[in-house]
């Protein structure tokens, strides 16, 4: 049986408290015939976390020298999986919110070919500890983006997310600062499938998030703006869906 792979990015700033509970709930064994990877994409922090990281059993680490903002780091990572040959990729926060033992489940939907894109959301399933006003931050976001997409959407900022290959090689981050919004718009605007996953989130312990509302909105705004505004390529995607291979286990299924 040809062996298949799977790899995890961690972008990662300033994560020596986190970073080594996040790799350690990774699963490495998903699936028969499947490889699992972790990648950590260090945005050039000024801590242990790469030292902490390696520790902990991250297989490669891609280091900035200087911090280059989350969008250019989940670039990177995506980029990374590409190089490394994954037939899938998924991306988890490094700050031990997300629940890594749910990847298998995250992914689900690529493996079974109803999707290219998945994120874990967490107001489909279960939040513990966020605060009133993210919460309403994140509700907004994500109604602009249900907005312009003209679908529901649950988590548009969900911070673990799964990708194709395809979605992988496809994908464009148009700035660096952050990658949610213009990211989920890139690729369903190219036409790829995507679907949510509920999952349970629980706020950081240590640390606190480089989201600053003002700073947030001066650069994620203006990034939305210019996403719309280039054409969506749908074409391409769909003329080639038909000959498009999915993978379900170990088996090349064409669709």
């Amino acid at each position: 049986m040809e062996q298949r792979k799977l790899v995890v990015f961690l972008p990662a700033y300033n994560e020596e408290l986190n970073i080594a509970k996040v790799i350690a709930r990774i699963p490495r064994a998903v699936r028969t015939g499947w490889q699992v990877e972790v990648v950590v994409i260090d945005d050039g922090s000024t801590d242990a976390t790469v030292e902490i990281a390696r520790a902990a059993g991250a297989d490669h680490i891609v280091q900035f020298g200087n911090n280059r903002g989350l969008g250019a780091a989940v670039r990177e990572g995506l980029a990374a999986c590409v190089r490394l040959g994954a037939d899938i990729g998924l991306m988890i926060d490094a700050d031990n919110e997300y629940p890594a033992e749910q990847i298998p489940e995250v992914i689900a939907p690529i493996w079974e070919g109803r999707a290219d894109y998945t994120m874990g959301s967490r107001f489909k399933g279960e939040i513990r500890g966020m605060k009133l006003h993210r919460r309403i931050g994140n509700i907004c976001f994500t109604l602009l983006q249900a907005v312009l997409l003209r679908r529901i959407i649950w988590d548009g900022q969900s911070g673990m997310r799964g990708f194709s290959r395809e979605a992988m090689e496809r994908a464009d981050i148009i700035h660096d600062y952050n990658y949610a919004q213009v990211l989920t718009l890139n690729l369903i605007r190219q036409g790829f499938r995507m679907e949510e996953v509920p999952i349970r989130y629980r706020v950081r312990v240590h640390g606190q998030s480089f989201i600053k509302f003002r700073k947030y909105l001066g650069a994620v705004l203006p990034a939305i703006w210019k996403e719309m505004r280039r054409p969506a390529s749908t074409g391409d995607l769909q003329s080639e869906r038909g000959k498009r291979v999915v993978v379900k286990g170990g088996t090349n299924v064409a669709e």
